[in-house]
């Protein structure tokens, strides 16, 4: 599998509650004594919007006309499914959520968004539900006698809906297709990718017009006028398992001791052509998905695997970047163009490591490899100084683990530890981060219609959250909410480095930043203090790259004209909106992926004892993570003693023997349940 060579600013951990939404705790609306000043009492505040349910059932409404989020209570559903679109009437103040969403009721679903609920399959004599395979949602589906389709319990099934909810009565549907029977490893993650919805195979015509263009772009007009650069030293270096190679490196010296670095990214939009149905089935997923041992990629094997991947010594179409660096990491030219390339070596991560870090212990590999090994040692001394740069400018590396996950040939995870994040990877991390930036800011420059990755400052109240949890563990933070700057972000991580809590304020810091998303305007990338950013480097696994090659080509072929300027600008809109949507879906994906396969492997380690870390801190319980990046959860009843939690210490106290447990904390655990239906561990401390 290919890792994510530039997969930052991640989601939060955020869990809300209810308490009810009864008239004891409420009070009435519209009543005279809370009306505001001016306002009749007749008048409603309504809106539009689309509903996010949880498994709690309550949900959040996002607004169409700002943006923002009203708070829906389960009791005032109407009947509303995840995703529909519907009208809320907004409560004027709401007393038992003060400090959070505004709340509001739903009066009339709109537009519905569900149509089938994919889901393991129970039976309760003669009927039946269908419980759903994604954790967000609690949207269960009855199925009455005879409508089982053959289903039995725990089958992972796809339910059609045929009645939607109203009051307290559920949804009714039928069964339409049996994903997997039960006891079926892969079937788990099979169901997972249906209820994403997310489709493995491509349709038909998509495979076939992928076939020819395949063949049609091996033609010698494909080459004609691209710079020949296949008598280069040009390599790629990825993971061991990659199978899509779309990006490769070169590099030289100048006469005054500079470096020219060459970036050679696959030209996919040669063989996918705008408004195609390869580009529409591109653009509708958005982005390749990694789940564990598999990919789900937004382009057929026969471009991704085949004629798009820079394979070694094959003849390959690229979109080049050279780019003169000086001693101290400062860009001072830089151009962009067409080329013809032919990779002399297919590196990979492991391997490129051991001979920068272990050169003594790896002269078998520096033999195998000596036409490029001086060209490594450049590229390694290269990446050092712009990484050095690049943090001196306030960047921030969060580095936070990430697990690596090992299966068996039937499915099963085996092993779970952190993954290495050795100098090869980092090497490639600097390059593909300097062309990116260095693209970004050319066509800022030009004013043409561009797609950017943005990554906006964080929001000043998350920063004060965060200056009294740093106060609370004894770190003198000294922020200025209003004008955080990222080096701020830099200084608390060095503070925290090689301490017990490091990786615990490396969460609490994430969890303030704002997600990076794709956008027509240049707003600047906060997290790695870079004004000027975009992704340039992925064209096989992310459309946003795939759209900004076709620009750049244009602009090469002599610019843009007053209509494809009008038709670029309608795309890149659509296309930042609708591949911002579908990372944050592939990433939910990845994740649930990744927290069943960690409850399946603890589940044959209950009652086994582990060392961890305390890595968040509710009203509910604690979550502690293990040295094997696994996470689970000690619930609060569990605890012996009475516990109150402090939010702003991110701590619980007993109340009486004045024991703490805050995040950070070094904790011993025993495992006492893993439930991979559930995605829950739980622990116990010891």
């Amino acid at each position: 599998m290919k890792k994510r060579k530039d997969r930052r600013w991640g989601g939060k951990k955020e869990k809300y509650r209810s308490k009810g939404n009864s008239k004891r705790n409420r009070k009435k609306p519209y009543s005279e004594k809370g009306k505001k000043p001016g306002r009749s009492s007749r008048d409603k505040m309504t809106a539009r919007g689309i509903l996010k349910k949880t498994k709690g059932g309550y949900g959040f409404v996002t607004m169409e006309a700002n943006g923002k989020e009203v708070f829906v209570p389960a009791k005032k559903m109407a009947g509303a499914m995840d995703r529909d679109l519907v009208e809320v009437e907004i409560l004027p103040f709401s007393d038992h959520r003060p400090s959070a969403s505004p709340e509001a009721y739903i009066t009339k679903v709109i537009d519905r968004n569900t149509t089938e609920v994919v889901g393991r399959f129970e039976s309760y004599g003669s009927t039946g539900y269908v419980i759903p395979e994604s954790r967000k949602t609690g949207e269960s589906v009855q199925i009455k006698e005879g409508h089982a389709g053959g289903a039995e319990t725990g089958d992972k099934v796809v339910a059609q809906i045929v009645k939607y909810p109203s009051g307290k009565r559920p949804a009714q549907g039928e069964v339409t297709e049996i994903i997997s029977k039960k006891g079926d490893p892969s079937g788990d993650i099979r169901a997972l990718i249906r209820a994403y919805g997310l489709k493995e195979e491509f349709p038909r015509r998509v495979r076939e017009e992928a076939e020819a263009a395949g063949v049609a772009g091996k033609g010698k007009s494909s080459i004609k006028g691209r710079r020949d650069l296949r008598d280069e030293n040009i390599i790629t270096i990825d993971g061991a398992d990659s199978k899509d190679f779309d990006d490769a490196v070169s590099i030289k010296r100048t006469a005054n001791g500079n470096f020219v670095l060459g970036v050679h990214i696959a030209d996919v939009s040669h063989y996918v052509k705008q408004n195609s149905r390869l580009d529409k089935e591109a653009l509708n997923r958005g982005n390749s998905v990694y789940l564990v041992d598999q990919v789900i990629p937004m382009l057929p094997e026969r471009l991704s695997n085949g004629i798009c991947s820079l394979n070694p010594g094959e003849d390959r179409l690229t979109l080049s970047v050279d780019m003169e660096i000086d001693k101290k990491g400062r860009i001072l030219s830089h151009e962009i163009y067409e080329s013809l390339i032919r990779s002399k070596e297919r590196m990979t991560y492991d391997d490129v490591s051991r001979i920068l870090e272990e050169p003594r212990r790896s002269r078998g590999l520096i033999k195998r490899y000596r036409n490029i090994y001086d060209d490594l040692k450049t590229m390694h001394k290269l990446a050092l100084i712009l990484e050095k740069r690049r943090k001196d400018e306030g960047s921030i590396d969060f580095d936070l683990s990430e697990s690596h996950i090992t299966l068996d040939e039937n499915g099963v995870p085996i092993s779970i530890i952190p993954a290495e994040r050795r100098c090869a990877n980092k090497m490639i991390e600097e390059f593909m981060l300097a062309a990116n930036r260095t693209v970004a800011e050319e066509f800022v420059a030009k004013n043409i219609p561009f797609i950017y990755r943005v990554h906006e400052r964080p929001d000043p109240d998350k920063i004060r959250e965060l200056s009294v949890f740093l106060a609370g563990i004894g770190m003198d933070a000294r922020i200025d909410p209003e004008h955080i700057h990222p080096h701020d972000i830099s200084r608390i991580l060095e503070k925290v480095r090689g301490r017990p809590h490091e990786n615990v304020v490396r969460e609490v810091t994430l969890r303030c930043m704002q997600k990076a998303v794709y956008h027509t305007e240049c707003k600047g990338h906060f997290g790695l203090s870079m004004k000027y950013y975009c992704h340039f480097t992925s064209p096989i696994r992310r459309y946003p790259d795939l759209m900004i090659h076709r620009i750049i080509k244009e602009y090469i072929h002599g610019g843009l004209d007053r209509n494809k300027r009008k038709s670029f600008e309608a795309r890149t809109k659509v296309a930042a909106a609708l591949s911002s949507d579908t990372e944050r879906q592939a990433i939910e994906l990845e994740r649930e992926v990744t927290k069943m396969m960690m409850c399946e492997f603890m589940s044959r380690h209950i009652g086994e004892r582990f060392k961890g870390v305390v890595s968040g801190v509710t009203d509910f319980g604690v979550f502690v993570e293990l040295e094997n990046t696994v996470e689970g959860m000690v619930a609060v009843e569990d605890l012996a003693g009475d516990y109150v939690y402090e939010p702003r210490k991110h701590r619980l106290k007993d109340a009486y023997s004045k024991k703490t447990i805050t995040l950070g904390d070094e904790v011993d655990v025993k495992v006492i349940r893993a439930d991979k239906e559930s995605r829950r561990i739980d622990f116990m401390i010891l």
